[in-house]
């Protein structure tokens, strides 16, 4: 009997652990090792490449890595992306690592703003799917970059909310849910069966 309960204990265990896992972002490094540079060894398909290896979700982060002389901006749209019109931009960040969330469903667009950089392969568009935790949500405009460190973080910009509106809840409280699912199943199938 006393096994039974520790078999049950550890599979309740091993699918709350997965539950959880399976809510929080992930973050990636934009062209692993090789980093953000421009020309990179593969031609201007090296980013689409990397990026068409990766699922990415509501939620997930972006890291930048480039050595000065180097730029990340995110751009207005496909158009832009395509003839690397990087003046048709929405922010650009000059400081590596540069983290980006990437803060709502569809396509994302992103380039080097150095002359010449984007039209040598220094660009990257990522579609984003929705996160299989969070419930579907109205996209919201831009992404929310994360600066290095010791500098001050810039204050979201939220949309008028209607009144009698209450706001969506925020990703943590999600994983919190979840975590308290979990807890709570796991009791009362620990209890079912034992008590």
């Amino acid at each position: 009997m006393a096994q039974l309960l520790n078999m049950v204990i550890l599979v309740a265990i091993a699918v709350s652990a997965t539950i959880l896992t399976g809510t929080e972002a992930a973050e990636y490094t934009v062209g692993d090792s090789t980093g953000w540079i421009s020309a990179p060894t593969g031609g201007a398909s090296f980013y689409s490449d990397w990026a068409s290896t990766i699922t990415f979700r509501e939620g997930d982060i972006l890291e930048f890595r480039f050595s000065s002389g180097h730029t990340v901006a995110e751009l207005n749209d496909k158009a832009s992306f395509d003839s690397c019109s990087v003046d048709q931009n929405k922010e650009v960040l000059t400081s590596s690592p540069a983290k980006i969330t990437l803060n709502r469903t569809g396509e994302f667009y992103f380039a080097c703003t150095i002359t010449g950089h984007c039209s040598s392969g220094q660009k990257l568009s990522v579609n984003v799917t929705a996160s299989s935790s969070s419930p579907s949500s109205p996209p919201a405009s831009g992404t929310t970059p994360t600066p290095p460190s010791g500098e001050a973080a810039p204050t979201p910009q939220s949309p008028p909310a209607e009144p009698g509106s209450t706001p969506p809840p925020s990703p943590g409280s999600a994983t919190s849910l979840v975590a308290t699912f979990s807890l709570v199943f796991t009791t009362l199938v620990v209890n079912s069966l034992f008590f």
